[in-house]
């Protein structure tokens, strides 16, 4: 049985120590693996380059030779010995939901990030002590055998099983059908429990109903809220890491809507991902890559329903979700990337450049993509059935079929139980909307229609980027500076990225004033710094609005029947009902 044990001397460092006891060798050669990557992000993150100063002793405390022959992987001389014991100090300094952190008052682990399997041990029972201030408490999803001590059924069990360790911690319960649901918050904050625990309750409900079981026997929602602005979720086996910021605002509508937004999203991935997983990753294989072409499925069926189920459980208004699913509609359209590479492909390159912008245009995000296919998805599956079915079939014979017996599916397998729920051939929207690069608008706007709504087709409120086809970038407030360039748009011919706007037809570019200078105009002359050289071009408008923002909006001339589809769809009236102002 493997022992890791956790300590840390100086907080200020960030490093804490860590040692690893292996025991009932019987080899002459022993290889020691850290894991590459984490769950929940499907990119190589090269762990052990957090690691300082590596070492590998026999019983007696005297050195073992070893050698490092991958980025990960070391491979040690036993000599004889049965047990031995690997030293080394990891940098426990990346404040996010999948890294670790180290500070004075509290301490926060990914255990995935920092530590090591002995290869033949990995499904061998663990434990993992924590040498920590007598006071402090532990949030976690692994069981405690002791004082500061986790236990755990295997490598897996332990590294999907993040903790917060400190003096304090926040922490409220709540119950639906008998599991256990604990609510964990660390940090300068003030949580609301009372508006907090029945929004909980009410989206796990809903959850719980579409799934029929849980796959686990209780959840943890271990949130890390921070002073500064902030937003990210990871899931694992029975819990999930929330960061979000700044504290002082956690409980204003802004920040609530987001805490709200990831914790149903994470708590869905109990289910999809955690459970429901593709072949390909089952099991995980923590040494390479894990190439997956369901990103949809994982991801963008999970961000669907994050949002969907806010609405359906009551917890979000029906024009609270659309604005959610607008901002998803918005980072969509932020370039033309699925014009050249479709939701399934861009899952198999989250490996590749999943994570950053890229280079421009040449891939979607799973996520969003992802989640306009679902929504596409579960319309045409209500309106093949006259509301008889829906994606929630789909998902729940996924969980039954797949997730429940521990068997990994396959794209084909999702397709498969979508047209046979449908009870129709959805070849159609696979082709087009999962495995091609048809534009999302002609699958979404019939989809809408069914429920009563519209996707409407507007120009940028920027008049540069409506006419002539390119933004600012973001990031830089002292300059006006090319961030992005649409394909075939004005710009195109005569703009690059990162180049420096600097006149207007003679007038200098200051404090904001583009848009006032282009009043009036059409043809124009910029000026501008490409590489340091001063150059001038010229833009005309074509008459295309480029760089359109898409909004979905109630129908007001939507039928009797759309209406009731909307209900069925979201469990809500179509015309909300206007609450009175309290006195």
């Amino acid at each position: 049985m493997p022992h890791y044990h956790l300590s840390f001397q100086n907080p200020l460092s960030g490093f804490l120590q860590i040692r690893t006891s292996i025991e009932h060798i019987a080899t002459p050669e022993l290889y020691l693996q850290l894991p590459a990557w984490r769950p929940g992000r499907y990119e190589l993150q090269n762990f052990a380059q957090k690691l300082q100063g590596f070492a590998v002793l026999a019983p007696d405390g005297s050195p073992l030779p070893f050698r490092k022959v991958t980025k990960d992987r070391w491979r040690v001389e036993t000599q004889g010995h049965q047990a031995l014991e690997v030293r080394y100090n990891f940098h426990a300094r990346q404040m996010d939901a999948g890294g670790s952190w180290l500070a004075a008052d509290f301490l926060y682990v990914n255990p995935v990030n920092c530590l090591l399997t002995a290869e033949g041990q990995e499904q061998e029972p663990c434990t993992l002590a924590l040498d920590l201030p007598e006071e402090w408490q532990i949030a976690c999803g692994l069981p405690l055998s002791g004082p500061h001590t986790l236990e755990a059924l295997n490598f897996d069990h332990l590294v999907d099983s993040p903790f917060i360790a400190s003096a304090t911690l926040q922490h409220q319960v709540y119950q639906e059908q008998g599991i256990l649901f604990h609510v964990w918050f660390q940090g300068d904050c003030t949580p609301d429990w009372t508006q907090i625990l029945p929004h909980f309750q009410a989206f796990t409900r809903e959850q719980l109903a579409l799934f029929e079981t849980f796959p686990v026997k209780d959840y943890h929602f271990l949130n890390i809220i921070l002073p500064y602005t902030h937003y990210h979720g990871v899931e694992h086996l029975n819990s999930t890491v929330i960061t979000l910021g700044p504290a002082e605002q956690l409980m204003l509508p802004t920040l609530y809507k987001e805490l709200l937004g990831v914790s149903c999203h994470e708590l869905f991935h109990t289910w999809n991902i955690k459970q429901i997983r593709p072949q390909e990753m089952l099991p995980y294989d923590f040494t390479r890559e894990n190439y997956f072409r369901t990103g949809y499925v994982a991801e963008g069926v999970t961000t669907y329903y994050g949002d969907y189920l806010l609405a359906r459980s009551g917890v979000f208004t029906s024009e609270q979700y659309f604005q959610e699913l607008n901002t998803v509609l918005k980072r969509h359209t932020v370039d033309h990337g699925e014009q050249n590479l479709s939701v399934a492909d861009s899952s198999f390159d989250t490996w590749l450049d999943g994570y950053k912008p890229g280079i421009p245009d040449r891939k979607v995000s799973i996520y969003h993509k992802g989640c306009i296919g679902a929504l596409v998805l579960d319309l045409e599956i209500r309106k093949a059935t006259q509301n008889a079915r829906s994606l929630d079939d789909v998902m729940r014979r996924m969980w039954q079929e797949f997730g429940r017996p521990g068997i990994g599916y396959s794209e084909e397998d999702y397709q498969r139980l979508a047209e046979e729920v449908a009870g129709i051939s959805l070849e159609n929207y696979f082709r087009e909307m999962i495995f091609g690069t048809v534009p999302f608008e002609k699958w979404l706007t019939p989809a809408l229609a069914y429920v009563g709504c519209t996707l409407e087709k507007e120009p940028a409120v920027l008049p540069y980027e409506s006419l002539y086809g390119f933004r600012l970038n973001p990031t830089i407030t002292t300059a006006s500076v090319i961030g992005y360039v649409a394909p075939d748009s004005p710009a195109a011919a005569a703009f690059s990225v990162d180049d420096e706007l600097i006149a207007l037809n003679g007038r200098k570019l200051e404090n904001g004033n583009l848009v006032n200078l282009l009043k009036g105009q059409a043809e124009v002359e910029m000026t501008l710094f490409r590489q340091k050289t001063l150059k001038t071009v010229k833009l005309k408008p074509d008459g295309t609005v480029h760089l359109p923002q898409f909004c979905v909006k109630k129908n007001p001339t939507a039928t009797a029947e759309q209406q009731a589809n909307f209900k069925q769809w979201l469990k809500q009236e179509f015309t909300e009902t206007i609450q009175p102002a309290q006195a």
